[in-house]
């Protein structure tokens, strides 16, 4: 619970008065009982009605202290604890932003998605529930035993036995629970990435028909939700019974040994009218802390989770120097592999040099490492072994934050986001101009925009899904653009456009070549045919370097795919 202290200390004012509220109230609640007892023994007993109004009065006073004290510690309670839920849920949000790639490959998102809204949610209900409830139940349930001990001491002797087995079990209760909550959590967050993963795949799923066996999954996921569900529900609802069944044992026992101490005159009817209310409240109270320590266990399975995403590493820190980059790189005996892979490098070996202004190209078979090499010049992972040079500097020496402002990346599977088509523009420069967009636009062949009603104003879907995967890339493409960085990478960012309206991307992007270094990874050799340097990969090696005559010549995988795409179209 460590992790919350900072909330805690933020909203201490607000939570101590809450806590005083509580405690306040509590005392009020301690009192009914002595002043009915009062009213009893010293009123009604004794026929004296003017100590009935005496007591009787007293009692509505503290009744309305009472419940002052009680609106205002839900006003405290409720505001306090979800403006730290809402600093948690932030503090997650930024946690999870910074991420590095090895820690978002180590939580799925779905499981993120819980961690932020169900977790979250059950520590706002803990935090709410102490400066509400969970104070107020110890402090009831010790004063009753106090004040009982008090107005008579042989009787207080059953409500010793009766919270000592109440309290052995509580102790079974949460061994026994928490072991079930940290599952159920889990079967939580397995239901959510099924249906995360339906949303993102629908069309997928519709196109092959597969609706039989995405509702069979849902249901095994469901149906282990619910079984995990009733598994942590059913200590509870085994534990209660017993709890209220051994208070109410003790009610009877008070009653019972009440009747025998009244003749002796060790007992007055006060005290046993006292005592029931007492057990009442102690009843109640025990109900309360049972509640408390379920809570607490669901809160401590909830509280792991979400340390586990504020433990995860971080990407890169800030440190390093900002520096103003161009285009020259140089990859110089390169090896990485994935951290949460096989072990076997995705990159072995590689070493090459591009010149600022130069347009490289990067081809191979799919899993060859062509994205790799992107993902390492933007340092979402570092190098096993050797260097990456920008100017002739190592990039870990840089400032991470600084070197990506300068790099631009088109992915190629364009990530747009809810809003407008110029606010996904913007991406890459908030500061843009009208006249800059309608250039890069230009220069992404994006011209579509200007035939759609509002132009950029027109609204995109979540990932653009109201768009062709061709418009996508082309607003990809301008967002990129638009960033005017030194380094210009295209991670197969024309794989859905046509072959003229790539061929005119790639001329508008060679007119301005000299300004960034472009690179190309591909899986098209006319895209790569073009390009001032060709890298060619084969299962993480380079097996070729150099122009498109120099590699017809020396690199026989490039002829290979050579003639299989081109000379084999021209067959067919």
């Amino acid at each position: 619970m460590s992790i919350y202290g900072k909330y805690f200390r933020k909203y201490k004012y607000p939570f101590l008065v809450a806590v005083l509220c509580v405690a306040l109230e509590g005392v009020c609640d301690l009192l009914g009982p002595t002043l009915m007892s009062n009213i009893i023994n010293k009123g009604i007993e004794k026929q004296m009605m003017s100590e009935v109004y005496r007591w009787g009065g007293l009692m509505l006073l503290v009744t309305l202290f009472g419940a002052f004290f009680a609106v205002t510690r839900n006003i405290f309670a409720s505001k306090t604890s979800q403006r730290m839920g809402a600093d948690l849920r932030y503090d997650l949000f930024k946690k999870i932003i910074s991420f590095s790639e090895e820690g978002s490959d180590k939580i799925e998102s779905g499981s993120l998605i819980t961690r932020m809204t169900n977790d979250t949610a059950q520590v706002i209900q803990f935090v709410n529930g102490i400066m509400r409830i969970f104070l107020k139940a110890p402090i009831t349930c010790i004063g009753s035993i106090i004040f009982a001990s008090i107005l008579n001491f042989r009787l207080s002797l059953i409500i010793y036995g009766v919270v000592a087995a109440v309290a052995v079990l509580i102790t079974i209760s949460m061994k026994l629970s928490y072991p079930r909550f940290s599952k159920l959590q889990a079967a939580r967050d397995k239901m959510n990435i099924v249906v995360q993963e339906y949303l993102i795949g629908v069309r997928v799923v519709k196109a092959f028909g597969t609706y039989k066996e995405e509702t069979e999954k849902f249901h095994d996921t469901n149906d282990s939700l619910m079984k995990r569900s009733v598994s942590s529900q059913m200590v509870i609802t085994l534990i209660s019974p017993i709890i209220n069944l051994t208070v109410g044992i003790g009610t009877v026992a008070v009653v019972y040994l009440g009747s025998i101490l009244f003749p002796m005159q060790l007992a007055e009817p006060g005290d046993i009218t006292a005592f029931i209310i007492y057990m009442a409240q102690i009843l109640s109270s025990l109900i309360m802390i049972t509640n408390v320590f379920n809570v607490f266990v669901r809160t401590k399975a909830s509280t792991a989770r979400i340390k586990e995403v504020l433990d995860s590493s971080e990407d890169f820190s800030e440190t390093g120097e900002k520096k103003k980059i161009t285009g020259d790189i140089e990859f110089r005996n390169v090896t990485f592999a994935y951290p949460a892979g096989s072990g076997v490098p995705a990159v072995r070996n590689l070493s090459l040099v591009i010149e600022h202004g130069q347009n490289l190209a990067i081809i191979g078979p799919t899993g060859s490492g062509k994205s790799t090499v992107a993902w390492l010049l933007l340092r979402f992972y570092d190098v096993d072994n050797g260097q990456i040079l920008i100017n002739g500097q190592d990039i870990r020496q840089l400032n991470v934050k600084s070197l990506r402002n300068q790099i631009a990346l088109v992915p190629q599977n364009p990530m747009l986001f809810s809003g407008t088509i110029s606010e996904n523009i913007k991406w890459g420069d908030k500061q843009a101009t009208n006249d800059s967009i309608d250039q890069v636009v230009k220069k992404a062949e994006a011209g579509f925009i200007y035939n759609m009603p509002n132009q950029y104003d027109s609204i995109l879907g979540s990932s653009g899904v109201n768009i062709s995967g061709g418009q996508k890339q082309r607003i990809s493409i301008a967002r990129g653009l638009i960033k005017d960085s030194p380094i210009l990478i295209l991670d197969d960012a024309t794989s859905a456009l046509d072959a003229v309206t790539e061929s005119k991307v790639r001329q508008n992007l060679k007119s301005d070549q000299m300004e960034r270094t472009v690179i190309t990874i591909t899986q098209r050799i006319g895209t790569a045919m073009s390009s001032d340097k060709i890298l060619v990969m084969d299962n993480g090696n380079s097996v070729g370097f150099g122009t498109h005559d120099e590699l017809m010549k020396e690199c026989p995988m490039y002829k290979d795919i050579y003639k299989l795409q081109i000379e084999g179209s021209k067959e067919a």
